[in-house]
């Protein structure tokens, strides 16, 4: 009789099912995880007389194939800063020390070199920026990160200042706001911008400066003439004329020259305004910051690696990298979230997220595990009655032999 292979072929295949639900059961929080599934198949079976086939008696149940099931997650807000999840299709691609894996799980962390590493120490692997250039064309690699860095200062080459002017104010009016720049070294310098009503109807004369004490020898404001239409809009300078420069030779910090042009538009849309309401500034800008302390390093969506600095400024100092795989359900988990490529697996296609049917990825999130509980359960008692009724008939095989031997027995 072959039943007892065949009910242990039955009792090996339960096992290992219930091998899968355990597994998964103890991945319920892992983030990233993909469930398992299992696939049972027959044996070939054995025919049994000269009926051509007519009896058929099967051999059993093979070793069962596990299948994982690459659906997406649930995205789970985390606000760490340096977690990241994938939703779509794709994978962060990581390297250890056997090669290149591929992982869904999206805890990361910064090690003592700088590198953007996974929880368990795989590198991230994408682009790092070269001088403040990010540049993806570039082949992959570790993504290194800027720790305890100081950004240098940039002097100030351009500001702008949105006000209006009171139309109705008397000549001699005068009005004046305060833009603070900084030097190539990032001392900070204020600027003056002073404006005087000259007289004539719709005619403002104006200065730009920085004080004295600054220079080492005293700089000369640069002045002209504002001129207004009926309708309260700037005429001169046009937008096409040159812009006023302010200078500042010889500062006495020994930073270089400043050279200050001041942009009375913004592209057709004049910056001043004149009108019947009271003098006033409603906005100002200028390109140029002082030297700033690195604060905190971040992921933001779409896999950029963020720098933010004391002065509130953020810099993209990094990219993930992530790979298309067409056929993820032959990959080999290698452990700690991470797949290898298996001899089936198609070649990953790798670029940047939300390309190439690559996936999103969300900062500040995790991807939760696949696992479902109630669907786990229902099988795992599925698999114990299988288990149960394959051991049944092993003790019923086991009885009716001890019947056939007795009935030979003297």
């Amino acid at each position: 009789m072959a039943s007892f292979s065949t009910a242990l072929s039955g009792l090996n295949a339960d096992v290992t099912a219930i091998d899968v639900i355990g597994n998964n059961l103890a991945n319920l929080n892992t983030p990233g995880y993909k469930a398992s599934t299992i696939d049972f198949q027959d044996l070939v079976t054995q025919s049994i007389g000269a009926g051509l086939g007519s009896t058929q008696v099967g051999f059993g149940v093979g070793t069962p194939i596990t299948l994982r099931q690459f659906t997406q997650g649930a995205i789970q807000s985390t606000g760490g800063p340096l977690d990241a999840a994938i939703q779509g299709d794709g994978f962060f691609i990581v390297q250890s020390e056997t090669g290149t894996e591929y992982t869904r799980g999206g805890s990361f962390e910064v090690d003592t070199n700088g590198n953007l590493t996974t929880a368990s120490g795989q590198f991230v692997q994408g682009w790092t920026a070269v001088n403040g250039v990010l540049d993806t064309n570039t082949p992959i690699a570790d993504i290194t990160v800027p720790t305890g860095t100081l950004a240098p200062p940039v002097a100030t080459t351009t500001l702008s200042a949105n006000l209006n002017l009171d139309a109705s104010a008397a000549a001699g009016t005068t009005f004046s706001t305060s833009i603070q720049v900084y030097d190539s070294l990032g001392t900070a310098h204020t600027v003056t911008l002073s404006f005087t009503q000259s007289g004539t109807p719709n005619q403002w004369t104006y200065s730009g400066s920085i004080p004295a004490t600054d220079t080492t020898s005293p700089s000369t404001p640069v002045t002209g003439t504002l001129t207004f239409d009926s309708n309260g809009n700037l005429v001169t300078p046009a937008a096409t004329d040159v812009q006023p420069v302010i200078s500042a030779p010889g500062l006495a910090d020994g930073a270089n020259d400043l050279n200050i042009t001041w942009n009375l538009w913004s592209g057709v849309t004049p910056d001043i305004t004149q009108y019947a309401q009271d003098s006033a500034t409603s906005a100002q800008a200028q390109n140029g910051s002082a030297a700033a302390n690195l604060v905190s390093v971040g992921l933001a969506n779409g896999g950029i690696v963020l720098a933010q600095y004391s002065d509130g400024t953020q810099v993209a100092v990094g990219q993930m990298a992530m790979a298309e795989i067409r056929n993820p359900e032959s990959l080999i988990a290698a452990g700690s979230g991470n797949y290898l490529p298996s001899a089936l697996t198609a070649l990953p296609a790798i670029g940047t997220p939300s390309t190439g049917g690559r996936g999103t990825v969300l900062g500040g999130s995790v991807e939760a595990s696949t696992v479902d509980l109630a669907t786990e359960f229902t099988n795992l008692i599925i698999y114990q009655r299988a288990y149960e009724a394959n051991a049944h008939v092993v003790t019923t095989v086991d009885q009716l032999t001890q019947d056939t031997i007795a009935l030979i027995q003297p």
